[in-house]
């Protein structure tokens, strides 16, 4: 009893993975459908081609730069996988817990379903999805404190508590950062969570968490800045330091893909008087190319490697037969 129930957990939390990516489009959908096609085609064709070319190329650097999450798992537990396995996955995890939310619980089935057919155990899969959480966590510890620095006074707001808030926010970060790489440095025992052996990495290992979310991040902004700048000037600096908070609490919000939340503190705390309707646009383009072309692009992928699979698994049954 016990093993059959094992079993048809396995098969829930492998299934959940298609549950989360049909999730992740409807949550697209439901934003975008807010607006028409005509306001969608006007927001594109008022870009000039060479900055969707621009933003294109920075969504995808973006993305590979995600996927690199899971190399940094996959060395952290000691395992290796052709490099196309863990771009797979990243990519696919990645862009379904980007549209989607929660993004441990709707990335992570999807790893589970994908590492599970690569002879993974689930205890390593866990291992690997909390590493890649805390490489996010690291992150955003650290882009906080860049955001904070660069971000102009007039975000922070005006009243003592809005600015003592963002003060608190930042020194907790700088803490958080600093206990990390101290207890990656000294703190060598491993962790036991419910069976779940944890190591902590080694500073190297940290400091490259660090380093490739601030990749991340940078690229991801670099989408928005190419189909922002023909209608707003903005230096790029000023510009990361607005794009940082507004991605930091649009993730922390828990809505999936930040969803308003990140478009609305973005309109509110970016300087000077611009025009919103073509900011706007700019942040519907933003969101097509960074959230809607790589769901499209990673649910062709998805749906083409498992048709694959039950291909091959017929043809190695009917083999089977004949034997």
């Amino acid at each position: 009893m016990a093993f059959q129930t094992k079993r048809v957990l396995k098969k829930a939390v492998s299934w959940a993975g298609l549950f989360f990516f049909a999730l992740a489009a409807y949550m697209l959908y439901h934003q975008l459908s807010k607006y028409s096609l005509e306001d969608i085609k006007n927001a594109l064709l008022d870009i000039p081609h060479k900055n969707l070319f621009m933003a294109g190329l920075a969504s995808f650097g973006g993305y590979i730069a995600l996927s690199s999450y899971d190399y940094l798992a996959l060395r952290y537990i000691k395992r290796r996988v052709a490099i196309w396995k863990w771009v797979f996955a990243g990519f696919i995890g990645f862009s379904v817990s980007n549209n989607a939310g929660h993004a441990i619980v709707s990335g992570g089935t999807i790893r589970y379903r994908l590492y599970t057919r690569w002879r993974f155990r689930a205890t390593e899969i866990v291992r690997m999805v909390t590493f890649s959480g805390f490489t996010y966590l690291v992150a955003c510890f650290f882009l906080i404190i860049v955001g904070y620095v660069l971000t102009p006074s007039q975000a922070i707001g005006a009243g003592t508590v809005s600015k003592l808030t963002t003060q608190i926010v930042t020194l907790l970060s700088f803490v958080g950062l600093l206990g990390y790489f101290g207890l990656s440095l000294f703190y060598k025992k491993p962790i036991d969570v419910k069976g779940v052996l944890l190591d902590m990495p080694s500073f190297p290992m940290a400091l490259a968490q660090m380093l490739l979310g601030a990749v991340d991040i940078v690229m991801a902004s670099l989408v928005l800045y190419f189909v922002l700048i023909p209608f707003v000037h903005i230096e790029f600096m000023t510009f990361m330091g607005v794009f940082i908070i507004a991605q930091v609490l649009g993730v922390f919000s828990q809505v999936p893909g930040g969803l308003g939340v990140f478009e609305g503190l973005f309109m509110f705390i970016i300087p000077g008087d611009n025009d919103r309707l073509m900011l706007f646009g700019a942040l519907i383009a933003y969101r097509i190319i960074y959230y809607l072309l790589p769901l499209i692009v990673s649910a062709i992928a998805l749906i083409g490697y498992e048709t694959y699979l039950g291909v091959r698994r017929r043809r190695m049954l009917k083999e089977i037969v004949k034997k």
